[in-house]
């Protein structure tokens, strides 16, 4: 089974809608937190130095769907899988859950890229420092 990455966030009033209920854009925005957190805790970043030249993880794909709404000051948990380590790119399964129920689940996908100021983006294979944490990660039970 592969490893999950666990966090939670508390909704904050900006996270609402008119409706009083987070808007879906903020789901695409804590995806993003709980990637950055889990990059993090293995050591590494989506903004980093590699070879002398910056590596980034610019998104090829993003997908969520919507099951149950959340409200101001719930306290949603955010569970995080790679659902696919490619060559280049990670594929990263998420599921929001609020008192153990699932309210929504969704799909990041990004590209390892080169991102040094001024030169075009190039996609690369993931550095081993990073694949390597990744298939520790994925092995720790």
């Amino acid at each position: 089974m592969p490893h999950e990455y666990r966090t939670k966030r508390r909704i904050e009033f900006s996270d609402t809608d008119m409706a009083g209920i987070v808007h879906f854009a903020r789901f695409f925005v804590f995806m993003e937190s709980a990637e950055h957190e889990f990059l993090r805790s293995l050591g590494t970043s989506v903004d980093t130095e590699w070879d002398g030249n910056k590596i980034g993880w610019p998104r090829l794909s993003a997908s969520c769907e919507y099951l149950k709404p959340v409200k101001f000051e719930d306290e949603l948990e955010i569970r995080l899988t790679i659902a696919r380590k490619g060559t280049k790119s990670l594929t990263y399964q998420f599921i929001f859950t609020k008192d153990d129920v699932e309210i929504a689940h969704g799909q990041l996908t990004a590209a390892c890229c080169i991102c040094n100021p001024g030169e075009k983006l190039s996609a690369i294979p993931i550095p081993d420092f990073i694949a390597d944490q990744i298939e520790a990660a994925n092995c720790e039970t």
